[in-house]
C-alpha cells in the first residue's frame, strides 16, 4: 500500500514532454494600442514560431514554462518576454526610430534605408492621420529638413515647394512630383491626402539625377496605400472643423477714428491754425469757439462742419447724426466651416490585390465668399497573373469647383466706421463713402452682380505589366496617361452701375490638356558570393504633351443679359481666341547599384533627355552622377558600443531644368490688323503677320552640378537617430530673358547665361526619450540652413576706377533693374537704409532734402543730399537665413496620443510699409490700422508722420519677419479593442486638433509674417485658426 505513493512521487520527477508543454495566446499592438498583424513570434533559441493574424492575434505552443518569446517585425523594436507560465501575453510594441530594413522608394524603384547613399528623407503620411492634414504640402511643412512649404490661407490651401533654396532666377524652382512611380504633371489638390502610405524627397543630385532634365529642384515621390490585409478592410474616417481669424488686426473704432483723422489733416496741412481740425465742443487751450470759426466759411452747424474738415463725406456724415457705424471686419471675415468625409476599401485575395477610395471635401475660407469644393477617388488593382506575369492600374480622378468670388479684405481699411453697406433707406451702395473711386468699394455690392463657374475635372492613370525573366532580370512597361478638362464662365450683370456702360460682359474659357508617358524599365537583381550585391536599372521614357485652349468674350447684350454666358450670341461685341501646345520628350537611364558586404556602397547613373523645347542645336543633354556609402559601424575595427548604426555618405550628380516656354527657342508668329489709307482716299484694313520672337538655335538646359556629404547615425540601440548633410550646388546656363539693343528689332531673348550657388547645412535629428509602460515620448528636430551666391550674370564687364578715376581692375556688371548683384545672395535687399525720424530739432537738416520732422531719415551715404543709387545698401535677406522644427508625441496609458508641432523662420526682413503711414493722407485711404505714429508729442524713431514724404524714391522701414509658430496641438483617442469586438469593429480613433495656435513675431505687427507677400506689400495677409473634430473607423 506504501508503494504507490513512493512511485507517484517518482514519477513527479521524471520529466515529461506533455507536461511541460504550454500554450500562450495574446494580441500584439502598437504603443497606440492599434493591432500589428504579420508579426513575427519566436521561442528563443528554436525554430518555434508563428506570426500573428490580421487582429493581431497569435497562438504558440512553447516547449517550457521558462521559454523567452521574441515579438519582431519591420518598423518596431523587437521585444523579448519571459512566459513564467503565463498563458496571456499581450505585446506592446515601441516603432523603431531608426529601421534600416524599411524601405524607401527612390527614382524607378526601392532601397532599404541601410543601402541609401543619397539625401532623402521619408515621411509616413500614416503616421500624421491624426492631425488630419488637409493637403500633401500639410504632411510635408515642417517634417522635412530643407524642404521649405509657402502659406496658403485660401479654402482650397496648398502652398509652394522648394527645395535647398533658389537655384534658378527665372525658370521654375518648384521639385519634380512623382505619384508611384509615374512623372506626375497634375495639380497636388487632385492628390486625396488620405490616400497616400508614405513621401520620400529626394534632396541631392545623385538622388534625383534619374530624373535628368526635371529634376534640378528635387524630386518629391509620393506613394499611395494598396491592399495588403487578407480579409477586406473598410476604412471611413469623418472631420469637421471650424476656422476663424488667427491674428485680426485692428482699424480704428468711430471715436478713435475721428482724433486719428484730426491727426492726418494736421500733418497734411503743415501751416494748419491752432484746434483747427478739432472738435469745436472740445477746443485745445487757448483756442476760443470764435477762433475756430474764424478758420473756415461755416454753416452754423459746427459740428457738421468739423467732420467737413476732417475729410468726411455726405453718406458718413448722415451716418453720423443717425447714430450709424459699421465694423467692416464683420462684412469680410466669417467663421468657416469645414468638411471632410473619406471612405476606403482594401484587400487582398489569392493573387490579387485592391484599394477604392472616395473622398468629399467641401471647405469655406475666412474671408466670406470663398469657398473650396472637390470629389476624388482612386481605384488600385495589382494582380499576380501568373508566376511570372504580373500587371496593374491606378486610377485617379477628382473634381475640383473653384468657382469662388471671396470679398476683398482691403475693404476693412479702405473703408471708415461711418461709411456703411446701405444708405439710410437700406439700399446697397456701391460706394459706401459715396465717392467714386476704386479703393472705397463695398465689395458684396459688386459680387452680387457676378455670376461664376470654374470647374476642374482630371482623369490620371497608369497601367503596367511586369515579366519575369531568366537570371533575376525583369522587364516592366508602364503607360500613364492623364486628360485635364477645364471650362470657366463669368458674367458680370448689365444691372450693376458701373458695367451697364458696355452692357455687361461674358467670358467663357475652355481648355482641355492631354499627355502620355511610356517608360520601359529592364531591371537585374543579383548576390554574388554571399557579399556582392548588384543591381541594374535601365529606362527608356517617351512623352507627349498637348493642351487646347478657346476663349470667347463679348459685352453689349441685346436685348438682355439676363442669361449671362449661358447665351453668349446675345452680345453684340464678340471676340474669339484660342491656343494649342505641343512638346515631346524623351530620355534613356542608366544606373547601377553595388554593396559590399552590406558595408560599402556604390550608385552610379547617367540618364540622358530631349526636349522639344530647346534650340535645335541642343535638342539633348547628359546628366551623369555617382555616390558612395561607408557604414563604417560594420567594420571589425569599429569599437563604440553606444553607436549602433553609422554611415557616411558623399555624393556628386547634375540635374537639368527644362522649364521654359514650350516655343522658348523658336521664332514666334503673330498677326495683327491696321486701318490705312489707299492712294484714292478710301478706308481699307489690312492684315499682317510678324515675327514677335527673337530664335535662339543654341539655347540649352540649365543645369545644376551638386556635391553633397552626409553621416547617419544611431545612438543606444537607435533611440538616438538622425541625419547630418552638408552641400553645394552651382546652378549654370541660367535660362534667362537678355535685353537687347533696340536697333535688333527685338526688345529681349531667352538666352543661357549666369551662375548661382548654393550652399548649405541640414541636420535631422529623431529620439525615443521616453518607453514606458504607460507612456512614450518621441521627439523630432530639423535645422537647415541656405546661402545663395550670384557667380556670374550676362558676362558684360566694366571698368574699376581708383578714387582718381584712374583704371585698376575690370568687374563683370551686376543688373541693377532686378537687383542681382554679382557675389550677393538673389534674395539680398538693397534699398536705402531709414536711420531712424527727422525729429523737431533736426528740422534744418531735414529742409536740406525737402523733408520735415516726422519724415524718415534716410542715410545719405555719399553725402551730396541727393538721393539716388549711390545711396543705396545691402541691409539684410528677404529669405530666411535658418529654419527649425520641432515635434513631440506622446502616448499614454496605450490608448490616449498626444502630439505638438513649433516650426521658426529666422533672420529675414521685409519693408513695413505701414509704418510710413503714407496712405493715410490719401482719401481714398479712409481708414487705418492701429499703428503708432510720429508726432511732437511722440517723437518715435521707428514709425514716420501721417501722410509722410520720401520724395517718391520708395524709402521704407524695414522689420525682422523672423517668427516662431506653434502650429499643430492634436489629442487622440484609441478606443479598446475589448469594447469594439461587441460591435464587430475592428478599430476606432477619435481625435481633435487645432491648427495654427499661435505665432509670435517679435519685430513684426502686421498681420502673420509668414503669410507676408513681397510682391504685394500693401495687401492684408491674414492666417485661420482651425479646430477639428474627427472619427477614423476600421471594419
Amino acid at each position: 500500500m506504501t508503494i504507490v505513493p513512493v512511485f507517484a512521487a517518482e514519477t513527479n520527477n521524471i520529466p515529461s514532454a506533455t507536461q511541460q508543454k504550454q500554450a500562450v495566446t495574446g494580441i500584439v499592438t502598437d504603443n497606440k494600442g492599434e493591432v500589428i498583424p504579420g508579426v513575427n513570434v519566436m521561442e528563443k533559441g528554436t525554430t518555434n514560431g508563428v506570426i500573428t493574424d490580421v487582429n493581431g492575434h497569435y497562438t504558440i505552443t512553447v516547449t517550457n514554462e521558462n521559454a523567452v518569446l521574441a515579438f519582431s517585425f519591420i518598423g518596431y523594436v523587437t521585444k523579448e518576454v519571459p512566459v513564467k507560465r503565463q498563458k496571456t501575453l499581450n505585446i506592446s510594441l515601441a516603432e523603431e526610430i531608426l529601421n534600416l530594413e524599411e524601405v524607401v522608394v527612390v527614382g524607378y524603384g526601392v532601397q532599404k534605408k541601410r543601402d541609401l547613399t543619397g539625401a532623402v528623407t521619408q515621411v509616413k503620411a500614416t503616421s500624421l492621420e491624426k492631425e488630419r492634414p488637409a493637403t500633401v504640402q500639410d504632411i510635408l511643412r515642417a517634417n522635412v529638413a530643407g524642404l521649405n512649404i509657402g502659406l496658403d490661407n485660401s479654402a482650397k490651401g496648398g502652398g509652394s515647394m522648394e527645395i535647398r533654396g533658389k537655384r534658378s532666377i527665372k525658370a521654375s524652382n518648384e521639385p519634380l512630383l512623382v505619384v508611384d512611380g509615374i512623372i506626375y504633371y497634375g495639380s497636388l489638390d487632385e492628390i486625396n491626402p488620405n490616400d497616400i502610405a508614405q513621401i520620400d524627397v529626394l534632396k541631392d543630385a545623385s538622388s534625383a539625377a534619374v530624373y535628368g532634365a526635371k529634376s534640378a529642384a528635387g524630386v518629391v515621390l509620393i506613394t499611395t496605400k494598396k491592399g495588403s490585409a487578407e480579409k477586406p478592410t473598410v476604412q471611413f474616417n469623418a472631420s469637421v472643423g471650424i476656422s476663424t481669424l488667427a491674428n485680426k488686426m485692428d482699424v480704428y473704432n468711430p471715436q478713435e477714428y475721428l482724433a486719428w483723422r484730426e491727426d492726418v489733416q494736421e500733418s497734411i496741412f503743415e501751416d494748419h491754425k491752432p484746434g483747427e481740425f478739432s472738435d469745436p465742443n472740445n477746443l485745445p487751450a487757448g483756442v476760443t469757439l470764435e477762433d475756430w470759426i474764424s478758420y473756415r466759411p461755416t454753416t452754423g452747424n459746427y459740428t457738421y462742419d468739423w467732420l467737413v474738415r476732417l475729410g468726411l463725406f455726405e453718406p458718413e456724415l448722415d451716418n453720423y447724426f443717425a447714430g450709424r457705424t459699421f465694423d467692416w471686419y464683420d462684412e469680410t471675415y466669417q467663421k468657416a466651416f469645414r468638411q471632410d468625409y473619406n471612405v476606403n476599401i482594401s484587400g487582398k485575395k489569392d493573387k490579387v490585390s485592391y484599394y477604392w477610395s472616395l473622398g468629399y471635401l467641401n471647405n469655406e475660407g475666412i474671408v466670406i465668399g470663398d469657398k473650396y469644393k472637390s470629389y476624388r477617388s482612386r481605384l488600385k488593382l495589382d494582380f499576380d497573373v501568373t508566376s511570372w506575369l504580373s500587371a496593374g492600374v491606378n486610377v485617379q480622378y477628382s473634381y475640383r469647383d473653384q468657382g469662388a468670388i471671396p470679398r476683398s479684405v482691403n475693404q476693412i481699411w479702405a473703408n471708415t466706421p461711418y461709411s456703411t453697406p446701405t444708405d439710410l433707406d437700406g439700399n446697397p451702395m456701391l460706394y459706401p463713402t459715396g465717392i467714386d473711386n476704386a479703393s472705397s468699394i463695398n465689395s458684396a455690392y459688386n459680387d452680387s452682380f457676378i455670376d461664376r463657374s470654374a470647374i476642374r475635372n482630371s482623369f490620371t492613370g497608369s497601367m503596367y505589366a511586369k515579366i519575369k525573366l531568366p537570371f533575376g532580370i525583369s522587364y516592366q512597361v508602364n503607360f500613364s496617361p492623364r486628360l485635364l478638362l477645364y471650362n470657366y464662365r463669368n458674367h458680370r450683370s448689365s444691372q450693376h452701375p458701373v458695367w451697364k456702360s458696355f452692357g455687361g460682359d461674358a467670358e467663357r474659357r475652355s481648355e482641355m490638356s492631354y499627355n502620355w508617358q511610356v517608360d520601359n524599365l529592364i531591371r537585374w537583381e543579383h548576390t554574388f558570393a554571399q557579399k556582392h550585391q548588384v543591381e541594374v536599372t535601365l529606362l527608356q521614357n517617351a512623352e507627349e504633351n498637348q493642351s487646347w485652349q478657346e476663349i470667347q468674350t463679348t459685352q453689349q447684350f441685346a436685348p438682355s443679359d439676363i442669361l449671362g454666358y449661358h447665351r453668349m450670341q446675345a452680345g453684340t461685341v464678340p471676340a474669339i481666341s484660342s491656343n494649342d501646345t505641343r512638346n515631346t520628350g524623351d530620355a534613356l537611364m542608366g544606373r547601377l547599384f553595388y554593396s559590399f558586404d552590406k558595408k560599402i556602397l556604390l550608385t552610379a547613373s547617367v540618364r540622358r533627355d530631349g526636349y522639344s523645347a530647346f534650340g535645335v542645336s541642343n535638342p539633348h543633354a547628359t546628366f551623369p552622377s555617382v555616390a558612395l556609402g561607408w557604414v563604417f559601424s560594420e567594420e571589425p575595427f569599429f569599437k563604440f558600443p553606444a553607436m549602433d548604426f553609422g554611415k557616411l555618405r558623399v555624393s556628386w550628380g547634375q540635374n537639368g531644368n527644362r522649364d521654359i516656354g514650350m516655343y522658348a527657342a523658336l521664332a514666334e508668329m503673330k498677326t495683327d490688323q491696321y486701318i490705312y489709307q489707299t492712294l484714292n482716299g478710301n478706308i481699307d484694313l489690312s492684315n499682317s503677320v510678324y515675327v514677335s520672337t527673337m530664335a535662339n538655335k543654341d539655347l540649352k538646359w540649365e543645369t545644376t552640378s551638386s556635391f553633397n556629404f552626409g553621416l547617419d547615425f544611431g545612438f543606444l540601440d537607435s533611440r538616438i537617430s538622425g541625419n547630418i548633410d552638408v552641400y553645394k550646388m552651382v546652378t549654370s546656363d541660367l535660362l534667362i530673358n537678355r535685353s537687347l539693343t533696340e536697333t535688333i528689332g527685338f526688345g529681349e531673348v531667352m538666352a543661357n547665361l549666369g551662375e548661382v550657388q548654393n550652399t548649405g547645412f541640414e541636420l535631422s535629428l529623431r529620439t525615443l526619450n521616453i518607453d514606458a509602460k504607460n507612456f512614450q515620448w518621441n521627439t523630432t528636430f530639423n535645422f537647415s540652413l541656405n546661402r545663395n551666391k550670384v557667380n556670374h550674370l550676362y558676362g558684360d564687364y566694366e571698368n574699376v576706377l581708383d578714387d582718381n578715376g584712374n583704371v585698376i581692375g575690370r568687374k563683370e556688371m551686376d543688373d541693377i533693374k532686378n537687383e542681382w548683384f554679382i557675389g550677393k545672395d538673389i534674395s539680398s535687399i538693397w534699398t536705402y537704409n531709414v536711420i531712424g525720424v527727422w525729429q523737431e530739432n533736426e528740422a534744418e537738416q531735414a529742409a536740406e532734402y525737402g523733408l520735415r520732422p516726422g519724415d524718415m531719415k534716410i542715410k545719405d551715404v555719399d553725402g551730396n543730399k541727393i538721393y539716388d543709387n549711390n545711396d543705396k545698401e545691402f541691409i539684410g535677406y528677404k529669405t530666411p537665413r535658418f529654419r527649425w522644427t520641432l515635434r513631440n508625441e506622446f502616448t499614454l496609458f496605450k490608448n490616449w496620443n498626444l502630439s505638438f508641432m513649433l516650426y521658426s523662420y529666422w533672420g529675414h526682413k521685409a519693408p513695413y510699409q505701414r509704418a510710413k503711414h503714407f496712405e493715410a493722407g490719401t482719401l481714398t485711404k479712409t481708414n487705418y490700422f492701429k499703428i503708432l505714429y510720429w508726432t511732437a508729442e511722440n517723437p518715435t524713431n521707428e514709425y514716420a508722420r501721417l501722410y509722410s514724404d520720401d520724395k517718391n524714391i520708395g524709402a521704407n522701414f524695414y522689420r525682422s519677419l523672423s517668427f516662431i509658430r506653434l502650429d499643430n496641438i492634436s489629442i487622440g483617442y484609441t478606443v479598446p479593442k475589448s469594447f469594439l469586438n461587441k460591435f464587430k469593429i475592428e478599430g476606432m480613433n477619435i481625435y481633435g486638433t487645432i491648427k495654427n495656435v499661435g505665432c509670435w513675431a517679435p519685430d513684426w505687427e502686421y498681420y502673420d509674417p509668414e503669410a507676408y507677400n513681397a510682391d504685394s506689400p500693401n495687401t492684408v495677409s491674414s492666417t485661420n485658426r482651425t479646430y477639428t473634430l474627427g472619427v477614423n473607423v476600421t471594419f
